[in-house]
């Protein structure tokens, strides 16, 4: 291993550090049991392990000499890359985490813990207020935690912030500005031309679990998934954990129908995990040895899902392994596929949205967040509001809080802030693959199977590097320019009106 540490400072603090990565190990693999295996009762004892954990971690990332060490790193001179990156990344989670006292650290650890678990409840039984409670509980947390960090403009801007970092409330609603008109018009064109906007018999047949098990195994095999790095379980939410470079968690739900949507859950959560299994080797145990931020997460995941995974010619190369496992699907051409693939239809699952209709529901979660955070709208209030807000954008409307409301999992772990991160991974895969067509056969790749290839490609460009650039930075560095929904549009106009 080469060793891109050499400043006596930064290895001092790295050594130090790995107790809290430890910590930080510990928990991310109790976040992950919780979803996966965990008993339903034990959410109160590990609401208070990880709460307990959660404060141990502030108090050593806050401790004086630790701090005192981070402030020596800074002024240290002829820092390369990736040790500049070590003091930037730890210089802005102390200066959060001096802001938040650990008392709200505590309880929003707790809160989120158990608050996960009423809303699994409150989904099941489709009942808002088994989980209401604790989301109002959430939003005061996080109004505290927005008053404490401090921000420019609204509160949105401090929770934006932790998420990517640099990015204000501001710049999203311009995305989104830009993103509705176009997205709408090319949406009416599309249902309008009717190609890909149709009913699918696909999307009401039923599968065995164990044979979509195979379907999404195999699959995995032909992405050339680590199995030795890496696993596959099932959540009543699909994600990916990582607990390090060489131990990432990816999981998958199995609905019995409409085999796409296990499918596509599996390639999103590869992407996510392709990308921390591919950061460099160097950076393991350090506090750049993850993923920049969820905007350019996101894109690793909806690259895969999208971009790969939704093409013609990933449908050709997976037809022989769904013909072989899902006997049904012998009945249906490559064309039948690709279709059902990249059909166009407003859907009231954001999980299960198509392309085009995907970025509406964000906006949907980007506005209520707005106006939970400036304490606008009552908790009780939420579900009506929401059903509102998806028939004016999508033309349909949510029969149960089920399918409205309570099917993201985000707000139960206490995350506001989070969902236009999602949009701005769509915006820089689409990004993310024009620059890639310029250096290599994308398509040709897929069809050749050479997904090592791709994989490659996307290494150089993001992977590798972590967390050592901000985000901005690395797609100045690496693209040439920040955030730009163009390329989205272009990609979508192209994909879909042939233009």
């Amino acid at each position: 291993m080469v060793n891109m540490f050499e400043n006596a400072v930064i290895r001092e603090i790295l050594e130090k550090y790995k107790r809290l990565w430890a910590i930080g190990h510990s928990m991310a693999l109790m976040g992950w049991d919780n979803e996966t295996y965990m008993p339903p009762k034990g959410s109160e004892e590990r609401g208070y392990a990880i709460a307990e954990m959660s404060t141990l971690y502030q108090e050593m990332l806050l401790n004086e000499s630790f701090v005192q060490l981070v402030e020596k790193g800074k002024n240290q001179e002829n820092l390369n890359d990736y040790e500049k990156g070590v003091v930037r990344v730890l210089d802005r989670e102390i200066s959060i985490l001096k802001k938040i006292p650990p008392s709200l650290v505590y309880e929003m650890s707790k809160t989120s813990e158990e608050a996960f678990h009423a809303w699994k409840l409150a989904r099941e039984k489709n009942d808002f207020s088994i989980f209401s409670p604790y989301l109002e509980k959430i939003i005061k947390l996080n109004i505290e935690k927005a008053e404490r960090l401090g921000y420019e403009n609204e509160p949105y801007d401090a929770l934006l912030d932790l998420f990517e970092e640099g990015l204000r409330t501001k710049d999203i609603i311009g995305i989104f500005d830009n993103l509705r008109s176009n997205l709408r018009s090319l949406l009416d064109k599309v249902i309008s031309q009717k190609y890909y906007y149709f009913n699918s018999p696909l999307e009401g047949i039923k599968y065995e679990r164990e044979k979509m098990e195979k379907v999404n195994n195999e699959v995995l095999n032909l992405l050339n998934f680590p199995w030795d790095r890496a696993r596959l379980d099932v959540s009543p939410h699909p994600f990916t954990q990582g607990m390090g470079i060489n131990d990432v968690r990816i999981t998958t739900r199995y609905e019995g129908y409409d085999f796409k949507r296990s499918l596509f859950s599996v390639i999103h959560e590869f992407g996510h995990a392709t990308y921390e299994l591919q950061i460099d080797e160097n950076l393991k145990m350090t506090p750049i040895g993850g993923g920049v931020s969820l905007g350019i997460h996101e894109s690793q995941s909806r690259f895969w899902e999208n971009i790969i995974g939704r093409s013609y010619q990933f449908t050709q190369v997976i037809k022989p392994i769904l013909d072989k496992h899902l006997d049904f699907t012998k009945g249906y051409s490559e064309e039948d596929l690709y279709r059902y693939f990249a059909m166009v239809k407003p859907s009231l699952i954001r999980t299960e949205a198509d392309e085009l209709t995907y970025n509406f529901h964000i906006l949907l979660r980007f506005e209520l967040e707005r106006l939970m955070l400036k304490g606008e709208v009552k908790v009780n209030d939420l579900p009506e509001i929401w059903n509102q807000y998806m028939e004016d954008l999508l033309g349909i409307r949510p029969k149960s809080y089920s399918e409205g409301i309570l099917q993201d999992v985000h707000w139960s772990h206490g995350d506001l802030g989070y969902f236009p991160t999602y949009t701005l991974g769509n915006i820089v895969a689409a990004q993310v693959r024009n620059s890639l067509l310029k250096s290599i056969s994308l398509y040709d790749l897929i069809l050749e199977k050479k997904f090592n290839d791709i994989k490659a490609s996307l290494r150089e460009l993001i992977h590798k590097y972590g967390s050592t650039y901000r985000p901005k930075d690395l797609l100045l560095m690496k693209l040439g320019e920040s955030y730009n929904q163009e390329y989205l549009i272009n990609y979508l106009r192209e994909k879909y009106l042939k233009i």
